[in-house]
């Protein structure tokens, strides 16, 4: 009942007033539990300490696969400006009102997802709530829906990018699809890259395949760390149990 009544609250006056890592914001109100674990330090800490580590008023911060926008409205207060997609239109709208209601106006919030063409695909979460942080490419269940792509030489083609001293991918193993496109910029320009691998997503026909691929194509990042900050051998990434596995692992000079 408490909890019940507090969300009626919150949505009667707007808004949840929550904090990102130690930043003031006020978050849309459909999704006061996870703000208010966020708002006590529970959700991702390290994330948030990548943030602070790679973006200054003089970078510019690229998040792919924003969902809600945690990532989003932090940065946006740490660098000169954030360019971000989310394809899911849910939390697409949800992204949208929480940058709304902040005023925040250094962000370029697209609802489209970068792919290697143009053109429109279907997309679905792994627990099929629409707007859940599990949206990808990969799937295409009938509670999906229809996303529109974009190629990212088409996006960079279009878009001053020599600022960019971070990339945040988290696409839920549409990784293995999107990054391939990106590797000309990335290892011309260099931004620190903090990945998420969904290796168990692709099946284990597929999984050390994909992911060996992926890393390889990698290596010309000097420096590797897992979540916690510790250096990271990427093979190690590619034993079987590894490749059961989540990982986020941070790549830079």
């Amino acid at each position: 009942m408490l909890t019940q009544a507090r969300k009626m609250f919150y949505r009667a006056r707007g808004y949840y007033a929550g904090q990102l890592n130690g930043e003031p914001f006020r978050l849309d109100p459909y999704h006061s539990k996870f703000w208010r674990k966020a708002s006590e330090g529970r959700w991702e800490p390290e994330t948030f300490g990548v943030l602070d580590q790679y973006l200054s008023p003089d970078s510019d911060y690229l998040d792919i696969g924003a969902w809600i926008g945690p990532t989003v409205l932090y940065g946006a207060r740490k660098a000169r400006h954030v360019w971000c997609f989310e394809p899911d239109p849910t939390a697409y709208r949800h992204l949208a009102w929480n940058l709304d209601l902040n005023g925040i106006d250094n962000v370029s919030a697209f609802g489209v997802a970068l792919s290697d063409r143009f053109g429109v695909a279907r997309m679905a979460s792994v627990r099929g709530e629409p707007g859940d942080s599990t949206s990808s490419l990969l799937h295409d269940g009938a509670h999906g829906s229809d996303a529109l792509t974009i190629a990212w030489s088409q996006f960079e083609a279009a878009s001053d990018l020599t600022k960019v001293s971070l990339v945040k991918v988290d696409i839920e193993g549409a990784e293995f699809m999107v990054l391939p496109s990106l590797l000309p910029w990335l290892q011309k320009q260099r931004p620190a890259l903090y990945l998420s691998l969904h290796s168990p997503l692709l099946g284990e026909d597929k999984a050390f395949h994909y992911t060996e691929s992926l890393l390889d194509s990698l290596s010309f990042y000097s420096n590797a760390m897992d979540e916690k900050g510790r250096p990271l051998d990427l093979q190690a990434l590619l034993q079987p149990d590894a490749l059961k596995r989540y990982h986020t692992v941070l790549l830079s000079r």
